[in-house]
């Protein structure tokens, strides 16, 4: 929906066709074309995506889900137009967090203590070592899937062997340190190797937190824009230690521990976070940016092959101190300290 609603706010007049397996959230966005596919994980998914793509003439895909992009990816030569994505062994270091936080590791850049399990006979070592209260997450996926801080080795006990019964793995759970300060998203376009722009923002609050057993729900009903040196430097050097050479969207989640040092928990490659394209629509329509700030106009353009200014900001692209105020049937808000406030949806 905010990818679509960005390209609207282009004046490039782009014709879109959108996919959905969903029948029911195919009716929401603003389409040219509806047409359902299957999930990504059928096997008829890449010929329905590459019939439609040469059937509509299309000559660009953005899958908008992880999961399909990295189905995309890994199939490139059999979907007849461009694609704006790292390659799929990139994305797929990425999209396990266990595996990216071994490879972040290495390469210093700052992360969350981690522990791996291969039976629950672990998970009261991974207390002993760590001590209390440590987070217990799975490995791949978003919206904080399957996580839960726990205070002791009982709790994660039981909240593993629930998920267990349920078809989950042992081994696709890790238990990584608390940490507890700010929780920082950074969203970046990169081609060749090159950074062409990013921002930060602070999540401050999720939708439906008290129902939730974490408090986490991937998305942020209440998140802040941030300028701050040592996050850009610390999401950046994360983005060169996944992929040497980065092309196409790369969205960093960091956390800050108690002595105030930033650590990369998830960078996932080849992905944009759900608001990243409103954020871009918030800076054209509201804030009277550059095309450029619309960061999905942006995206496209490259990924087309388009040259775009040299001049963009590589950083804090976004000005610091605008809040975005999201909730169910209450639309958005652009907000400020002083009192400024503008609806945007």
């Amino acid at each position: 929906m905010n990818f679509v609603r960005a390209l609207r706010a282009s004046r490039r007049g782009y014709y879109i066709a959108g996919t959905d397996f969903n029948r029911y959230h195919l009716l929401y966005p603003d389409v040219d074309l509806r047409l359902l596919t299957p999930r990504h994980s059928d096997k008829n998914f890449i010929p329905r995506v590459a019939a439609i793509v040469k059937e509509e003439k299309l000559e660009f895909l953005h899958p908008q889900p992880s999961s399909e992009a990295y189905v995309i990816a890994k199939n490139r030569d059999k979907v007849p137009c461009k694609i704006f994505l790292p390659d799929h062994r990139v994305m797929k270091v990425g999209q396990d967090k266990l595996l990216s936080q071994r490879v972040l590791a290495k390469k210093r850049v700052p992360v969350a203590k981690t522990f791996s399990l291969s039976s629950t006979k672990d998970i009261k070592q991974a207390f002993a070592e760590m001590g209390a209260p440590l987070w217990v997450r799975a490995r791949h996926g978003a919206g904080g899937r399957l996580s839960l801080l726990c205070d002791n080795h009982r709790e994660a006990l039981h909240w593993i062997e629930l998920w267990v019964l349920r078809g989950s793995k042992v081994d696709e759970f890790i238990v990584q340190e608390y940490l507890p300060g700010r929780n920082i998203a950074w969203d970046s376009i990169w081609y060749e190797g090159r950074l062409v722009t990013s921002y930060a923002r602070e999540r401050l609050e999720y939708p439906f937190k008290h129902i939730s057993p974490s408090g986490i729900t991937g998305t942020p009903s209440v998140a802040r824009t941030v300028a701050d040196d040592s996050v850009n430097e610390t999401a950046i050097a994360s983005v060169k230690a996944i992929d040497p050479r980065p092309h196409g969207a790369y969205s960093v989640d960091l956390k800050e521990s108690s002595a105030g040092v930033m650590c990369v928990t998830e960078v996932d490659s080849g992905k944009f976070h759900s608001t990243m394209p409103l954020w871009g629509y918030i800076a054209l329509k509201h804030l009277r940016m550059p095309w450029y700030a619309n960061l999905a106009d942006l995206y496209v353009r490259l990924g087309m092959g388009e040259d775009v200014p040299g001049s963009i900001p590589k950083t804090d692209l976004l000005p610091e101190g605008y809040y975005l105020l999201r909730d169910m049937d209450v639309g958005a808000f652009l907000w400020r300290e002083d009192g400024f406030k503008e609806r945007v949806l």
